[in-house]
């Protein structure tokens, strides 16, 4: 297949996309293949929220919306651009290992497979299997010769080149015991972190909340921790999560939330109790660790923001990506963007183009 042909169908597939929006899911004729999968896919977005109740319709288009934002013609030419992508390349079969925390959290690495101009054997989650199998048959309508190129597989992967893998800490163990012997890229767990200095408009703390708050907090590029100054006013960022109260009438956020809150408040270590923050809605814990439970923010105080970078720099590998405006820090993502990734904003800052072009 020619690179002129993968730009071409990553193109109509994301024109597609484009009809599915949060405000409006719109139907037009001149979209290739419409007809045939229109209808499918909006079945599909209710069917998504029955098979796993965290993925909402709100959040399954929110994810079609960015994806389709992703892919847009100029987009995709300029990561073509960006990256060697070959033309003529001994095509190999790619095992991926996708995660089910939000919708379609293993979109990109399909893409990237398939852009590359190898051939993708993927295994879906058991949370996230209904989506990216009828993307997948799209694609083949468009262009039949990803029939040979796309593979779902149920049990275990075999079979072979390479390998790439999500999954947690726990996960990614049996991941480098089982796969270790080919190329990989095998992610752990991370989590995004913000580090804010007190001066953030209300616009820049309600998109705060978008990164802290979307997909109720399940994925690696959600805001799960936040450094603060010393004597930080907490009470302009609680107003700006208060946009997503509604969350707190949802049973399983809900849930989590209660439990959380019970854990804490009967915790024997007083400075927790002590130190736990509630507005009704979300707990703010002081801790120092990255992962926080669903319902709860992570915070952490600073006297020198210097002493931030220091922190972060030496836990790199335990961070997606960090919002901020603070100007001593770094290669970081403004507020709201964390889970709008561009094309070319590869996971773990592992460049997944490069490492499948090195496929021999």
């Amino acid at each position: 297949m020619t690179i002129q042909e993968r730009k071409n169908s990553l193109k109509n597939l994301g024109e597609f996309l484009s009809r599915f929006k949060r405000g409006e899911i719109q139907k037009k004729d001149d979209i290739p293949s419409n007809d045939i999968f229109f209808d499918a896919l909006n079945q599909l977005i209710n069917r998504a929220h029955e098979q796993n109740p965290w993925f909402t319709k709100e959040n399954v288009l929110y994810a079609l919306e960015n994806w389709a934002n992703a892919l847009m013609p100029e987009k995709i030419d300029l990561w073509f651009e960006m990256e060697d992508f070959k033309e003529n390349l001994q095509a190999k079969k790619v095992g991926v290992v996708m995660a089910g925390n939000i919708p379609l959290v293993g979109f990109h690495d399909f893409l990237c497979v398939l852009a590359s101009g190898h051939n993708i054997k993927a295994k879906l989650s058991s949370n996230d299997k209904l989506l990216l199998p009828l993307l997948a048959k799209y694609l083949m309508y468009l262009n039949p010769a990803y029939k040979d190129k796309i593979e779902f597989v149920d049990g275990t992967l075999k079979h072979i080149d390479a390998i790439i893998a999500t999954g947690s800490n726990n996960t990614a163990r049996y991941f480098d015991y089982y796969f270790g012997k080919y190329p990989h890229i095998i992610r752990k767990s991370r989590n995004s972190v913000a580090v804010l200095t007190g001066k953030e408009t209300s616009e820049e703390l309600e998109r705060l909340a978008d990164d802290i708050m979307r997909y109720f907090g399940l994925g690696c590029r959600n805001v799960s921790k936040i450094f603060v100054p010393e004597s930080y006013d907490f009470n302009p960022l609680f107003k700006a999560l208060l946009k997503y109260k509604d969350l707190i009438n949802y049973q399983k956020y809900a849930n989590n939330y209660d439990y959380n809150k019970a854990v804490y408040l009967m915790s024997t270590d007083e400075h927790i109790r002590n130190s736990l923050i509630d507005n009704g809605l979300i707990l703010l814990k002081l801790d120092s660790h990255y992962a926080s439970p669903i319902g709860t923010l992570f915070y952490e105080y600073y006297k020198d923001i210097n002493d931030v970078k220091k922190i972060l720099e030496h836990d790199k590998n335990q961070i997606q990506a960090v919002v901020s405006r603070a100007p001593e820090l770094e290669n970081t993502l403004d507020f709201g963007q964390t889970q709008s990734p561009e094309l070319w904003d590869y996971a773990d800052r592992l460049n997944t183009i490069a490492f499948l072009n090195n496929l021999v």
